[in-house]
């Protein structure tokens, strides 16, 4: 996953895989038909990675806030390295747009799953009355991915290249977003 994520798919080659895993290229072939089938299982582990830690986040024992909060930090307060390459599925969505099925499949899925996460502590947050009700938790991630899309498309996302192409899981990237969430609000 890392030289996939370091590299894009069509810069990756398959002796970069070799050197990255350790593993010869014969051996490589009897595992995965090719490079492509082990781009796609490592996208699938990627997205399984980020849906389980987002999950994490969401089950802890503090407020949907606070809940609100960890999500926006660990997902965009990350080491220097990972800001670099930013999110693989975001540098996916680039680098295959919408043509290939497969990739746009599994990115898709990361977005719906990130969605009902945190749609499911929004709506804890309004039963407890410390999000605004005003809007459904469906319409308030909607509202956090619109702000961060513009943020992103206006340069001020650092390290997340494409992330609004990515989904719902980097929407929480500042004050403003949070302030969505408010009862007050």
């Amino acid at each position: 996953m890392e030289v996939f994520w370091r590299k894009g798919f069509k810069s990756t080659s398959f002796d970069d895989l070799t050197r990255t895993t350790g593993v010869k290229k014969q051996s490589l072939y009897c595992a995965f038909e090719d490079k492509r089938a082990l781009f796609l299982k490592a996208l699938a582990l990627y997205r399984e990675q980020s849906i389980a830690a987002l999950e994490e986040l969401a089950s802890q024992e503090v407020s949907p806030l606070k809940k609100l909060e960890a999500i926006r930090d660990v997902t965009l307060c990350q080491d220097s390295e990972t800001n670099r390459r930013g999110c693989l599925m975001a540098n996916s969505a680039l680098e295959f747009g919408t043509d290939d099925e497969e990739v746009k499949r599994e990115i898709e899925m990361m977005c719906a799953d990130a969605e009902q996460i945190l749609e499911k502590v929004i709506r804890s947050g309004q039963e407890q009355q410390l999000i605004t009700t005003r809007h459904t938790s469906k319409e308030l991630v909607c509202l956090s991915e619109q702000r961060y899309a513009w943020r992103e498309n206006h340069g001020e996302v650092r390290g997340f290249p494409g992330a609004d192409r990515c989904g719902l899981a980097y929407v929480f990237c500042d004050a403003f977003t949070l302030n969505l969430f408010l009862r007050n609000f």
